[in-house]
C-alpha cells in the first residue's frame, strides 16, 4: 500500500473525552472514528488490525474442531422470555418494536439463539458433542460508555457454545477451549494471564477469564509470585494461617468504649493490632422475593469483597443499608459483633476468623466492645455459625496453591470461558435422547472473546508517550518505508525497489510517498506504531539507510545492499 492512496489521517489534538492511551491514539492515528456515544466506525488501518485478530481467532478455533455460524443480530423477545433473562438483563439490553409492534432485542449475547439453533436439529446423543461459534456484532446500552473500544455500546465478540451429553464431556471441551484460547492470545503477541473468575449474569460455573495485563485495566488480579495461581479479586482466595495475638486476656470482658466506633479508634483504644478486631460490614441483600439486612464479619485489616459476599448468601445483589434499615433490624452501628446477635439476623463470618481467639468485637450494645472474644467453639454464637470466604485478597497475602506471597496487578478482560450446564437448555426445553432413550437437557459450555476490545487492549499494553506500538502479529503494516524527499529521484527509486521486494516476500509494507515534510512523516510513524521504519534520506548517496525499531526506538544504519536481509532477520 502507498501512503498517498491510504484513506487515513492523523491529528495533533487528543479527543476531548479520551482518558486511556488506546482511545486517544486510535482516534488520533485514524484507526477509528466516533459517531456517537460508545459507537465507532473502523477506518482502514483499524479494520486491518481487527481482521488480523479475527483471522488468528478463526484459524485456532477451526483447528480445535469448532464450527462457525452467524446468528441474527436482532433476536425475538420470545427467546429471552423462554430462558427467563428478558427481565434480568436490565436496561443494558435494548428492546425495539417493528411496524407490527413485535418485540425484538439487539443481542448483547447469544445463548438463547444458539440453544434454539441446536434444539431444532439435534435429537440424539450420537450427534454430540457440538461446538458452534460466531464473530458478530453485539449491543449493550451502557449507561456511561467510555474508554473507547474498551467500554462501547456496539462491539464485536466471538461467542461460542458447546453442547454435550454429560458433564464429563463438557470438562474435556472446556479444557480444550482453555488450551485453544491460550494459543490465540499467545499468537496475538500479548502478555496475559488465565485467571479464575465469577460467571456473573450469564450464570454457570468453572469460570475462567483471560486477562491482558495493563496498568489501565479495570479488573484487579491476585497473581502468585511463585506459581501459576491467578484469580480475579472477585473470587481470589488466600491461604489461612493461625494468627496469635501477643496480648492475652484472662477472661472475656465487656469494656465501655463511648464514641469509639471505627477500626482505627478501637485499635488505638484497646492497644491491639487491627487484624485482631472483628469488623462488621452491614449490607442490604436483594433476593428474588425479599430484601434483608445482612452482617458480614471480617478481620479489621481486611475489606469485604462484595461479589464473594453476595455469592456466599446466594443474593442477587448487595447495596448499602440505610441508618433506618439498620435500626429496624435491631443493630447498633459501630458496635455490631457476632456475640449476642439477634438470632433472626443473617450473618457470615470470614473463613480467616474460623477458630480465632483473643479478638475484639462489638458487644451489640451502644458504647461497648468485647475484649478476649473467641471463635474456637463452632456453636458458641448461640445458633449455627456460618463461615465463608468473603474477604478481599490484599497484596502480600499467601497463595492458596503454594503458600508464597501474592501481588496485585491490573488486567483487561479479553476472554471468558465457563460451564453453563443446563442453565439455558432446561428452561428452553432443549433436549436430546440419551443412549437409553431417555430425554435429557443439553449440557453446555460458553466461550467468549472480545474481538474489537482486543484492538484497544493491545495498545493499553503496548504504547509510549509518542504513540502506539503494535505487536508484529496484528500490526496493519510490518514496515513503513519513509522517503525523506520525494523530489529526489534516487530516494524514490530505491524506496520503490525495496517496497516491491518486500511485497514479493509477503511482507505487509507501507510506502510513505506523500509530498510531506520528513518531520511529520516520522511523527506519524511513531504515532501509528508500525514495528519498523526504513528511513531513506540524505545518506543514501553514501549507500546507507536507517532502520528504526518502533518498540526500542533504536536507530540502525545499514548499507543499502544488506537492508532487505536485515529487515527479514528482524521480522
Amino acid at each position: 500500500m502507498r501512503f498517498s492512496r491510504l484513506f487515513t489521517f492523523t491529528t495533533k489534538e487528543d479527543p476531548k473525552d479520551a482518558t486511556l492511551p488506546s482511545h486517544k491514539y486510535l482516534v488520533k492515528a485514524g484507526f477509528i472514528k466516533q459517531i456517537g456515544a460508545g459507537l465507532y466506525d473502523f477506518l482502514p488501518l483499524g479494520k486491518m488490525v481487527f481482521d488480523n485478530i479475527k483471522n488468528i481467532i478463526k484459524i485456532e478455533l477451526d483447528n480445535a474442531g469448532c464450527n462457525e455460524v452467524t446468528a441474527a443480530f436482532v433476536t425475538p423477545c420470545e427467546l429471552w422470555s423462554e430462558s427467563g433473562r428478558i427481565d434480568k438483563m436490565g436496561a443494558e439490553m435494548l428492546r425495539i418494536k417493528d411496524r407490527k409492534e413485535q418485540c425484538f432485542i439487539l443481542s448483547p449475547t447469544n445463548e438463547e439463539s444458539f440453544v434454539d439453533i441446536v434444539r431444532s436439529s439435534v435429537k440424539s446423543y450420537k450427534q454430540l458433542p457440538i461446538n458452534l461459534y460466531q464473530i458478530n456484532t453485539k449491543f449493550r446500552d451502557e449507561a456511561r460508555p467510555r474508554f473507547g473500544l474498551l467500554r462501547g455500546r456496539e462491539f464485536v465478540m466471538k461467542d461460542g457454545y458447546s453442547f454435550h451429553a454429560d458433564t464429563k464431556d463438557l470438562d474435556r471441551e472446556f479444557n480444550l477451549m482453555q488450551e485453544t484460547y491460550t494459543k490465540i492470545f499467545t499468537k496475538l503477541g500479548l502478555d496475559f494471564r488465565v485467571v479464575m473468575a465469577d460467571s456473573g449474569a450469564i450464570g454457570g460455573t468453572g469460570s475462567k477469564e483471560f486477562m491482558v495485563l495493563a496498568d489501565s485495566g479495570e479488573d484487579t488480579l491476585a497473581v502468585c509470585s511463585s506459581c501459576d495461581y491467578a484469580a480475579n479479586l472477585e473470587v481470589a482466595t488466600k491461604k489461612h494461617l493461625p494468627k496469635e495475638n501477643p496480648i492475652k486476656t484472662e477472661e472475656i470482658e465487656q469494656i465501655a468504649t463511648p464514641n469509639i466506633k471505627t477500626i482505627d479508634e478501637v485499635a488505638k483504644f484497646m492497644g491491639v493490632e487491627k487484624q485482631f478486631i472483628v469488623k462488621a460490614v452491614i449490607k442490604k441483600a436483594i433476593f428474588k422475593d425479599e430484601e434483608k439486612v445482612v452482617v458480614f464479619f471480617v478481620r479489621g485489616d481486611d475489606e469485604l469483597e462484595e461479589t464473594k459476599a453476595k455469592n456466599a448468601i446466594f443474593a442477587e445483589d448487595l447495596v448499602d443499608a440505610s441508618e433506618d434499615e439498620i435500626k429496624e433490624a435491631g443493630l447498633v452501628a459501630g458496635y455490631v459483633g457476632p456475640f449476642g446477635l439477634d438470632s433472626q439476623i443473617m450473618y457470615i463470618i470470614d473463613d480467616d476468623l474460623r477458630g480465632a481467639d483473643e479478638l475484639v468485637c462489638g458487644a451489640n450494645i451502644e458504647g461497648y466492645h468485647i475484649k478476649g472474644a473467641s471463635l474456637k467453639e463452632a456453636n458458641m454464637l448461640g445458633n449455627v455459625t456460618r463461615y465463608g470466604d468473603i474477604a478481599e485478597v490484599k497484596e502480600g497475602d499467601l497463595c492458596p496453591k503454594c503458600g508464597k506471597p501474592m501481588k496485585l496487578t491490573k488486567g483487561i478482560e479479553v476472554g471468558h470461558i465457563f460451564k453453563l450446564g443446563d442453565t439455558y437448555s432446561k428452561p428452553m426445553k432443549a433436549e436430546f435422547l440419551d443412549e437409553n432413550g431417555k430425554s435429557k437437557p443439553f449440557i453446555m459450555g460458553c466461550y467468549g472473546i472480545g474481538v474489537s476490545r482486543l484492538v484497544a487492549a493491545a495498545i493499553e499494553q503496548n504504547h509510549d508517550e509518542y504513540g502506539m506500538i503494535w505487536p508484529k502479529e496484528i500490526t496493519p503494516f510490518m514496515v513503513d518505508i519513509i522517503i525523506g524527499d520525494v523530489k529526489k529521484s534516487e530516494q524514490v527509486e530505491f524506496a520503490e525497489e525495496l517496497y516491491n521486494k518486500l511485497k514479493e516476500n509477503n511482507i505487509n509494507v507501507l510506502l510513505d510517498d506523500r509530498k510531506e515534510r520528513f518531520g511529520p512523516k516520522i511523527k506519524d510513524f511513531e504515532l501509528i506504531g508500525f514495528p519498523y521504519a526504513v528511513v531513506i534520506g540524505k545518506k543514501l548517496k553514501d549507500g546507507i539507510v536507517e532502520i528504526r525499531d518502533r518498540k526500542t526506538l533504536e536507530k540502525i544504519e545499514v548499507k543499502i545492499d544488506s537492508v532487505f536481509n536485515k529487515l527479514m532477520e528482524m521480522i
